[in-house]
């Protein structure tokens, strides 16, 4: 599962989550999709290319001429389709027409676009046809809108919420007027119906090629694209229209396809339904929260001009949907005025159904924490209503699609001026069971004999979708990741029965910990307890970000009771949050369970997956099918190994984090005590690059592969040797000996560099060296990955420099850093030919004499 967050401007809207892989690089904190710009024309396309150039006049030239409106009844005949609503719509033909009433101009609105179908050969692994949607459901636009009356023109304007000032104050013009939203596009006035209602002809919006209003990026055919249906409600209009055409980027070569000049395959078009939500924004906005970096909720962004503080103030406001107390009470918790409803999917396989309403359900507990009773509950898809749609705004759903990729997504849409939530849908890809699968028989199939047959039995493959599908609705209820959560838990804990039971093996649902691979066989740990469920923090979190505070009648008033709130972490400390991997990442652990004690928790990971791997072959092996499943469990089983092996690298330099607001005594980061550090070096050397033999398993490898299996093991060892390597965790460990008072307690580079060293080639310490093939492998990916820093290649700057494009900051490895790793290697090569005469057999000498010669590469390089 992977995190999507959807931005435009301050909107923020998120969520979904990946399973464990090799780290990529770096990417943007906040927005790894843009979906604002995700219809804009590619560079050196031009603007406006690919619209309707028909004519008419309601054609779709660059600016319509203005021209003298006509009587209503030669413009909307006898023969249109009306649908009355915000916005009545009207279907002349294949022309659209929007009647736009007076109290409906410089109304702030929201357009949300999602694909309802997409082209089928974009929802299979590898490459897809750029600028498309993969999905139905998928969000393809996020954009503000406004309309407005120049004369005889309707304006259509996307406005800006960036920045704001109080309408009293003296900056509140000057703030205006640096918010000029950009037009979108210019109608002429067609007619004007009753109430000098604007009647414009919109059909251009849904079948040209403007940029915030297609479905992908590049060229669209009017001649191909048509409005489907349209759809109006007193707070909404929903458009559906097919758009045809041809995407902005070369997609793959497809076979038997022509080649245009230059060898170059044309580019096919493809066609996708996409549906438009048109919402006017509340009249009477919700009040906002203030966001606080100690509670773990998403926000919306603005910066005030107008306070009295002689600055321009940054404020952040919780996203969460707009939940209000009825008269109607039972005991101490009342009835929402409106709860927060999810529907499920009808395509949903049938036996997924109950377990997903239980997900759903799984969150009530939370809201009864704050105050409410059935503040959130499942809603039932009318089976004969044909204006209901699921791309519909109003509605949130559960979607299931059919999908090959290992994933869920929980994208949500939020009012820019409060971060209300106006909907919060998730997506649960298909073979999100896979995934599931795959996790919980690595983590679990020690202490669960069901998870040693594949597939699992229907009643715990729908337990497992439940935890996925809750984890991907509190994204949406306005909730981050909680990274910190599992390291808050005392490690030894996670093995008692009663305190899995009571308060599972991690505060929150959010947090990256799956299953709970701690607890061994012999504890008794009961089944449904060693699955992530709906924890205190979650609770917590909900309380803090949706319970009413009844004497406050602004967002200003609300700081205090807020503040009293947030100092409850002061004692309960496993109900503190942190954003992400901070400082070095230890506290923050990503795939971790029991990182209170990263070294103790990975010990005894270690154990459960030796027995794990008793039972790859048996579960792997299906009479009938080949051999893909048995290589799957073993290649997912060693990369289970290595995801808990990176845990005790991240205390080397690492520390612990506790935000901490200006009236909290003590420090925000805190390093970790020297023996810490060095004791999980210690453990790394003796558990993780000395050669794990209960994975080496030749009777399983040699059903699946000629060869490989050293590879196999070296590539897991070596994600962990990048880890301790990385340069991030250089750079913090020198600055700990710059800033430290006390310089007994830190954990030099140098002492950590030595240690390092001295475990991966303890073989030279010996009398008559013998250095096996595996350790081979490690000792030369170590100068690999000692080289990589001293002498970085050009795609590894470009990568940097790609980055810092992107506005991500990389510090480049410190220069003393550097100098201590020529150290290390002139130290190595000392040892090393001073064993090469001693060596035990001839591929030790052979290798020794080989590492000679690489060291000599890696210090002088042009030589």
């Amino acid at each position: 599962m992977k995190i999507r967050i959807l931005t435009i401007g301050a909107i923020v809207a998120a969520a979904a989550c990946a399973a464990p892989k090799p780290a990529p690089a770096p990417q943007p904190t906040a927005p790894p999709t843009n979906v604002a710009g995700r219809g804009a024309p590619p560079p050196g396309f031009p603007a406006g290319a690919g619209q309707d150039t028909t004519g008419g006049r309601g054609g779709a030239g660059a600016v319509p001429t203005p021209a003298q409106p006509r009587p209503y009844n030669r413009v909307i005949t006898a023969e249109a389709k009306t649908r009355r609503g915000m916005l009545t719509t009207h279907r002349v033909g294949d022309r659209l027409y929007f009647e736009i009433p007076r109290k409906e101009m410089n109304k702030d609105e929201l357009m949300i676009g999602r694909l309802t179908r997409a082209p089928a050969g974009n929802q299979t692994p590898g490459p897809t046809t750029p600028g498309f949607g993969e999905y139905a459901g998928d969000q393809f636009g996020l954009r503000t809108l406004r309309w407005e009356r120049n004369g005889n023109r309707v304006i259509l304007r996307s406005p800006s919420y960036a920045i704001t000032a109080d309408s009293s104050s003296s900056v509140y013009r000057s703030v205006q007027n640096s918010n000029y939203g950009p037009i979108i596009a210019m109608f002429n006035v067609e007619s004007y119906g009753p109430d000098s209602a604007a009647v414009i002809d919109a059909t251009r919006l849904f079948t040209t090629a403007i940029p915030e209003f297609q479905s992908f990026r590049g060229t669209i055919d009017a001649t191909r694209s048509y409005v489907e249906r349209t759809i109006g409600f007193p707070d909404n209009v929903e458009v559906e229209a097919t758009q045809t055409g041809v995407p902005g980027a070369a997609g793959p070569t497809l076979p038997g396809l022509p080649t245009a000049p230059g060898g170059a395959a044309p580019r096919p078009a493809q066609s996708v339904v996409a549906h438009w939500s048109i919402v006017r924004l509340p009249e009477q906005a919700m009040k906002p929260r203030y966001a606080d970096e100690r509670v773990g909720f998403f926000n919306v962004r603005t910066v005030d001009f107008g306070t009295s503080e002689q600055v321009a103030k940054p404020k952040r406001f919780i996203t969460r949907w707009r939940l209000e107390c009825s008269d109607r009470r039972e005991g101490n918790l009342c009835y929402p005025k409106q709860p927060i409803v999810y529907y499920v999917d009808p395509d949903t396989p049938d036996q997924w159904k109950p377990w997903i309403r239980k997900a759903i359900l799984d969150w009530q507990p939370a809201f009864e924490a704050a105050g409410f009773k059935n503040g959130i509950i499942p809603g039932d898809v009318p089976a004969n209503d044909p204006d209901w749609s699921p791309e519909d705004v109003r509605h949130t759903m559960v979607r299931w699609l059919p999908s090959t990729v290992e994933n869920s997504v929980g994208p949500s849409v939020q009012d820019p001026r409060t971060g209300e939530t106006l909907n919060g849908s998730s997506m649960i890809f298909h073979n999100l069971i896979e995934l599931m699968q795959y996790w919980y028989f690595t983590q679990a199939a020690q202490l669960d004999a069901r998870a040693r047959t594949i597939p699992f039995p229907d009643s715990l493959m729908g337990r497992l979708i439940e935890f996925g599908v809750a984890h991907e609705i509190g994204h949406t209820l306005g909730l981050q990741h909680d990274q910190i959560g599992s390291s808050l838990y005392p490690a030894d804990s996670l093995r008692s029965p009663s305190w899995a039971h009571r308060m599972g093996h991690s505060p929150s649902i959010m947090d990256y910990s799956r299953m709970n691979y701690v607890a061994q066989p012999e504890d008794k740990v009961a089944l449904d307890d060693i699955l992530p469920r709906v924890g205190p923090w979650d609770k917590y979190s909900i309380m803090w970000g949706y319970k009413e505070i009844p004497n406050a009648k602004t967002t200003e008033d609300e700081r205090q009771t807020l503040e009293s709130w947030s100092r409850m972490q002061d004692s309960v400390p496993w109900l503190r949050f942190s954003a992400g991997n901070a400082f070095g990442g230890y506290g923050t652990l990503s795939e971790a369970v029991g990182d209170a004690d990263p070294v103790k928790a990975t010990g005894l990971g270690f154990k459960n997956i030796a027995r794990v791997m008793e039972y790859v072959a048996a579960a792997g092996t299906r009479p009938g099918d080949d051999n893909t499943l048995l290589q799957n469990l073993y290649d997912r089983t060693v990369n289970q190994w290595a995801t808990e092996a990176v845990h005790p690298a991240t205390m080397i330099g690492g520390g612990t984090v506790w935000y901490k607001s200006g009236s909290q005594p003590g420090a925000v980061f805190s390093a970790l005590p020297k023996a810490r550090q060095r004791g999980a070096m210690r453990f790394l050397n003796d558990s993780v690059f000395v050669t794990p033999s209960y994975l080496i398993r030749p009777d399983i490898a040699s059903r699946i592969e000629p060869g490989g299996m050293l590879s196999r093991i070296g590539n897991a060892q070596n994600r962990v040797l990048a880890q301790v390597l990385v340069d991030q965790r250089l750079n913090l460990i020198l600055d700990a000996s710059a800033t430290a008072k006390n310089k007994q307690d830190v954990y030099t580079l140098a002492e950590m560099l030595d240690d390092l060293q001295n475990g991966i080639w303890s073989e030279l310490r010996t009398g008559a060296p013998l250095i096996d093939a595996y350790r081979r492998l490690l000792q030369n990916n170590y100068l690999t990955q000692v080289n990589n820093k001293l002498n970085p290649s050009p795609q590894q700057l470009q990568q940097i420099q790609q980055l810092a494009a992107l506005g991500i900051r990389i510090d480049p490895l410190n220069e003393d850093a550097r100098s201590e790793l020529r150290g290390e290697l002139v130290s190595l090569r000392q040892q090393v030919r001073g064993a090469v005469g001693k060596a035990g057999d001839r591929e030790t000498r052979l290798h020794l004499q080989g590492v000679d010669h690489r060291i000599g590469e890696i210090l002088d390089p042009k030589r």
